[in-house]
């Protein structure tokens, strides 16, 4: 074989060696989304009145319910700095009213309070919110409960707050989806921390693979919703990520019955920054027998 020839195709060979040990370029643009999304989220938690804030949460009793820092109140709020009697709740059936003392500055909606408050709850839209220096508090309503939320800005867990670990964003976790709708209108129980039942609409089932094998998750959103909401669990879950699993929001399915789930978006629920949260928890199909080594990892206050 001519000198010529043989080196010819020794160079070529040295080049095909070349391409196959040269390791696949990241997509920085999509690695760059990612990256500004999850700040997004860190933001939005480092502001005074996120989950971090959470100071209490305190469910009344029919009637009466005192509240203030004194321990003969029936809703003690925390803090040295807060004054022992503050006023009293008054709840009547799904009516709640609040009564404060005279002499402390407490805000309704922004304007000082000067009389009785009909304390409207979360299950109505936006909640009637109070406020006394660096605490707010609100009605919050869980099945037949009533409870206060308190906050404060100024709470522990807020100011030592510095990010969440998560996993090395990876494009893999990607990943293609169908939705098998369901074939009339559907509710899927949804259990919640405070061992409750939430009968929520769900569209249909998203089927997808990872590695050769079929998965399964069942969303939450209503017909005319853009997006799905998707509680779930698998076999990191209370090892690397928070034990009670994590959330997820795609994209509806668009008129072909596809979707995208971006597992490197999986964050934790608000029940992993505070013991004063009352989250959903991943129903039982949506356990997965996978590790799903995307998103966000558990946290760790310190």
């Amino acid at each position: 074989m001519p000198k010529f020839t043989i080196l010819l195709i020794s160079g070529w060979i040295l080049i095909l060696l070349s391409c196959a040990s040269t390791p696949p370029q990241p997509n920085l643009n999509y690695e760059n989304g990612i990256r500004d999304w999850h700040q997004d989220r860190i933001n939005r938690l480092k502001q005074p009145d996120s989950w971090l804030s959470l100071a209490g949460l305190f469910w009344l009793d029919e009637g009466e319910n005192s509240f203030g820092s004194a321990s003969d109140n029936d809703v003690v709020f925390p803090g040295e700095m807060t004054p022992e009697y503050l006023g009293s709740f008054q709840r009547q059936g799904d009516s709640i009213w609040v009564e404060t003392v005279e002499n402390e500055v407490i805000t309704h909606n922004g304007l000082l309070i000067t009389g009785r408050v009909l304390m409207t709850s979360d299950s109505e839209g936006e909640p009637a919110i109070l406020a006394l220096g660096t605490l707010s508090w609100y009605i919050i309503k869980r099945g037949e409960k009533y409870g206060v939320r308190l906050k404060d800005s100024k709470n522990h867990n807020l100011l030592s707050f510095t990010g969440i670990e998560r996993y090395p964003v990876n494009e893999s976790w990607l990943v293609n989806t169908i939705l098998i709708p369901h074939p009339e209108p559907t509710t899927i129980p949804i259990p919640n921390v405070l061992g409750q039942i939430n009968d929520s609409p769900s569209p249909g089932i998203l089927v997808f693979t990872i590695a050769g094998t079929e998965y399964r998750l069942e969303p939450i959103a209503s017909p005319e919703d853009k997006t799905y909401f998707i509680i779930f669990a698998d076999e990191t879950s209370g090892m690397e990520t928070y034990g009670a699993g994590r959330f997820l929001v795609a994209d509806a399915a668009d008129e072909d019955g596809m979707t995208i789930l971006d597992f490197n978006k999986a964050y934790n629920p608000p029940c992993a920054f505070s013991e004063f949260a009352t989250c959903p928890l991943p129903p039982a199909q949506n356990v997965l027998s996978i590790k799903i080594e995307a998103g966000e990892k558990a946290y760790h206050a310190y």
